[in-house]
This record gives structure tokens, sequence and C-alpha cells, in this order.
């Protein structure tokens, strides 16, 4: 690309991600500003122009590309109205990575499964549910060893595997009081599988690391140890067809690789993080993001 971009990073300015994806599109030239989620506000003037400002004034439907770095947690009202202005921007011409409908789809589960399924990307048999009766169903109909999940929810936190009936009923009630989903998943026998984290860019893998772990849940914010690894072909296309279905531009995928070899796709994170996968590979990944986005912008 050789225009100069008016560029945003949406995310917390001191974060590892944040900071390398502005230095590397301020090192190719383009205007570029850091952008809390928090910080987000929406006009309308007496005109009737809609516009999104951030920090200092600045009018972020004049940028050309937004890089969706992160959305913090808050109300249901914060995270409907952060994610109303990304539509606001996107339909101001906004070039977002990801888009806010790739966003919206990634980050719900139960959405994201159905998806993928309708697809025919192959994922592990689940239901999703509101009442504890149709939970312990749920948990005899998929084998009485489940995984249990937040409908929202990142980096292993909240997940829960249970293979007793007994607990199963407390763990059930425990998050009726909280008046919860239930997101049942039949758990993928830990011994001998493969647990891969695939960075797919701009339709292209790369990268892909091995999450290595003694237990059976593999989050490299749980302990997990990233290690490269070289996908098969099978494994490298349903990390494509997985990307393509959730139509998200830069996306993380976890795959989960049987001791026969057949793999499905557990998630699709629609906001990756690389840190872990960077370093166990020797190309720079946040150029690659970089570079995508570029690319993005300009068709």
């Amino acid at each position: 690309m050789t225009r100069s971009l008016r560029a945003g990073v949406l995310g917390a300015s001191g974060s590892w991600h944040t900071r390398r994806l502005i230095g590397a599109l301020a090192a190719r030239g383009h205007d570029v500003v850091a952008i809390p989620a928090t910080r987000l506000q929406s006009e309308i003037d007496e005109h009737g122009a809609v516009h999104v400002i951030g920090p200092e004034g600045v009018v972020l439907d004049a940028l050309d590309l937004l890089v969706v770095r992160g959305l913090p947690r808050g109300s249901l009202e914060q995270v409907i109205f952060r994610m109303d202005a990304l539509h606001v921007l996107a339909e101001r011409g906004v070039r977002c990575v990801n888009s806010p409908r790739a966003i919206e789809r990634t980050v719900d589960k139960s959405w994201a499964s159905a998806v993928l399924a309708s697809a025919g990307v192959p994922t592990p048999p689940t239901i999703v549910c509101e009442r504890y009766d149709g939970a312990m169903q749920a948990f005899e109909l998929l084998g009485e060893d489940v995984v249990i999940k937040p409908l929202f929810g990142a980096m292993g936190s909240g997940t829960v595997r249970v293979e007793d009936r007994d607990v199963a009923h407390r763990v059930f009630r425990a998050l009726e009081l909280e008046r919860t989903v239930y997101y049942v998943q039949r758990t993928i026998a830990p011994v001998g599988r493969r647990d891969l984290r695939v960075l797919v860019v701009g339709n292209e893998i790369a990268g892909a690391m091995e999450r290595a772990t003694d237990t059976w849940r593999a989050n490299i914010a749980r302990g997990a140890r990233p290690r490269a690894v070289a996908l098969t072909e099978a494994e490298g296309s349903l990390a494509l067809a997985a990307t393509a279905a959730l139509e998200v531009d830069v996306a993380g995928v976890d795959l989960l690789v049987a001791p026969d070899g057949e793999a499905v796709v557990l998630e699709v994170n629609g906001i990756p993080g690389w840190q872990a996968l960077q370093s166990v590979c020797e190309e720079d990944l946040t150029q690659r993001v970089v570079s995508a986005c570029e690319a993005l912008v300009a068709v």
C-alpha cells in the first residue's frame, strides 16, 4: 500500500498487542491513534449526521481503518453501546478488523457453534438451554462427561469439566441462581489429543502452536506451554473453513485433534491474541496482521 491511512487501534493503550500494532502501523507511515473502548461517544448533530467520537475529540468515522484489539467487560448497556458504535463506524465506511458482525458471532459461543455446524465445520456435540432440567438431560445425552462454559468468555475462565451426576446437579443448581444459560459440550478425552491454536490472517495460516498441558484445559492463560507446530493440510483447511463460515478477517482458531487424527473446531476467537504464538514463531505476526489490514482497506 502506498497511501497513508488514518488508523485507530481500539484497546488498552498499554497492552502488548496495542503497542505492537501502533508501532507497526506508524512505522509504515500511517497516522494512528489508540482508542480505549470505554472512551467512545456517539453524537447526532443538528443536521442529522451521526458521528462516533474518541478521546480528545477525534472523529472516528473519519478513519480508514479500525483494528479492534479489546472490548472489556461491562454492563449489558455498555457492551451493547460499544458494539453499536462499531456498527455505526462500519456503516460510515470505516474498515473494522474484525467487523462488528464477526465479533458478535465469535464472542457468542452458542451462535458461533450453530454457524459452524450449519456450514459443515465439525464441532463437538453441544446443547444450550436455560433450565436446570434441560442441563441435566444434556449431561446424560452427552455421555456424562461434559465441559460447561459461559456463553461469553475467553481464556478458559469459568469453564468446568463435570464427570459425575451429583457434581453436575450441584454445578447446574449453582448456575441456576445466576440466571445463566447452560452451554454444555461433550468432552473430548484429553488423553492423547492435541490442542492447537491457529492464527488465520486474511484467509491464510499465519502460524500455529500446540498448547501442552498436564490438565484437560489447554489455555495459555491457565498455564499451558506453547510449542510451534506444522499443521497437516486437513487441519489448515479446517481452520480456514471455520473463519470463512464466521466471516472473520483475523482469527484464532482452537482445534482439538483426537488420537485417530480426527479434528474438530472448539472455538473461533474474533479478537485473538498472538503474543504466545509469537514467542515460538520467527515471522513478525503483527506485521502480518497489519499487511492484511492494509489489503482489506485497499479492496
